[in-house]
């Protein structure tokens, strides 16, 4: 089908637009920007800078995406965003290129992004991830797939959120969150697994068993994390996807996993 663009929006000179694009009235498209096949743009949308949407997109009115880094290490150059395939940014959402030349923010596949939402330079996001109104990531984030971030969630600059974790609505992340995990409270410790995520994200019965022992030896143990990773390791069912998952993330985190409460 045709590109349908209002007469009213700016589609500057460069801009790539792929088939069966839609902008709407007053949105703006920048001249470094490409647009994949069936891109909706709502009306007062703005995509800019070196920024590529994926197919069938929806950008809905007053977003901002692929403005200039905040960083204030900033120092010029061509910075990025990267987005994947069907994302949904919606209402004033803002996300921003990465900071230091040929580098990009990068957004994947199936994310939906709530009103008022901020993705920051340099962040990593996953696939089917929710962030619900006013979620807020700071520079430096990675954000695994199927994660659900609450309304006016906010994560510290490079904390991790493991796969299938969920961070509770106001909550504020200083820590890394591991997979599996629920984080509440100010600053956010482990309440619990995510058992309703999991089972949604088609998990067996046996799969969440694996995920509380692995709940029940870092937080409900007693162990000091290193004594954790080693039961962890040593366990009978240390070589499944679960117990892989959770090792992996604990032996690359930077900040500390979340404690509990």
């Amino acid at each position: 089908m045709a590109v349908t663009i209002h007469p009213t929006a700016i589609i500057e000179p460069g801009a790539q637009l792929g088939a069966d694009v839609s902008v709407g009235a007053y949105a703006f498209v920048g001249a470094g920007v490409r647009l994949g096949d069936g891109t909706r743009l709502h009306h007062h949308a703005c995509v800019e800078g070196n920024t590529v949407l994926g197919r069938a997109g929806e950008v809905f009115p007053f977003a901002c995406v692929g403005g200039k880094t905040q960083d204030l290490k900033f120092t010029g150059g061509n910075p990025g965003l990267r987005i994947g395939d069907r994302c949904v940014l919606r209402e004033y959402v803002s996300v921003h290129a990465a900071t230091n030349d040929g580098e990009f923010t990068v957004i994947g596949d199936d994310n939906l992004i709530l009103a008022y939402s901020h993705v920051a330079h340099d962040c990593q996001l996953g696939s089917h991830i929710i962030m619900s109104n006013y979620a807020g990531l700071a520079g430096h984030v990675i954000v695994g797939d199927h994660v659900v971030i609450g309304a006016f969630g906010g994560v510290h600059q490079f904390c991790r959120l493991g796969e299938y974790s969920l961070l509770s609505a106001k909550a504020k992340l200083v820590q890394d969150l591991p997979p599996y995990f629920i984080a509440d409270g100010l600053p956010a410790e482990i309440r619990a697994i995510n058992k309703v995520g999991l089972e949604r994200n088609g998990f067996t019965a046996e799969q969440v068993e694996r995920v509380k022992s692995i709940h029940r030896i870092l937080y409900r143990d007693g162990l000091n994390r290193t004594q954790a990773l080693e039961k962890l390791t040593a366990h009978p069912q240390a070589a499944t996807a679960e117990f892989q998952r959770m090792v992996a993330f604990a032996q690359t985190s930077e900040r500390g996993l979340a404690s509990a409460s």
